[in-house]
């Protein structure tokens, strides 16, 4: 593995920070693995952390003129907040699962958006988007299962972030190497 990391700015290490723990916490609830834990139980770092604190980064990020990661943090900021706020206001199942759809459309934008990020920022993106899609789904339907797999869509895009977030400060590996060409094989085939 290619343990040539670079450190990252710090306004993107705490703002994945940040998604990942607010990710984990949202996903964890909706899985309910941890007795007496549900998605309720997120709102109070859904709004403060998924909310302001990577509004806060996403604003950072502007400043230092870096667009896509000021836009995520921004959007998925936009998206805690207004659930973490409206969580407890008795939404219908069909307000809730259009909102989680339309949100699921942001993170397939973002997911598309951060080709050139990396795999796990990218990855990142695409699980958070299958998450909310199967949530979204599972609003409409009413169905606990359907809501519990995309809690743990959830689970696995934040402990993605939280790597992505984590890896550079603890100089771990995130890229996985290339592999050598057998002998015989040119670079042009």
């Amino acid at each position: 593995m290619d343990k040539d990391v670079s450190a990252g700015s710090t306004t993107t290490t705490l703002g994945t920070l940040a998604l990942g723990l607010t990710l984990l916490a949202f996903g964890l609830g909706h899985t309910a693995v941890i007795d007496g834990v549900t998605a309720a139980d997120a709102v109070s770092i859904a709004t403060y952390v998924g909310g302001i604190a990577l509004f806060v980064a996403g604003l950072f990020a502007f400043r230092d003129r870096d667009t896509f990661t000021g836009t995520a943090f921004a959007a998925l900021a936009a998206f805690w907040f207004t659930w973490g706020v409206t969580a407890e206001a008795g939404a219908s199942k069909n307000a809730a699962g259009l909102f989680l759809l339309l949100f699921a459309l942001v993170a397939l934008s973002l997911t598309f958006g951060s080709a050139g990020s990396g795999m796990l920022s990218q990855g990142t993106f695409g699980l958070l988007c299958v998450s909310l899609l199967l949530l979204g789904i599972a609003q409409f339907g009413e169905s606990e299962g359907l809501a519990k797999v995309g809690g743990w869509f959830a689970v696995v895009a934040g402990a993605a972030a939280w790597y992505a977030a984590t890896a550079p400060l603890a100089k771990w590996p995130t890229a996985v190497p290339k592999r050598a060409a057998h002998r015989g094989v040119t670079a042009t085939g």
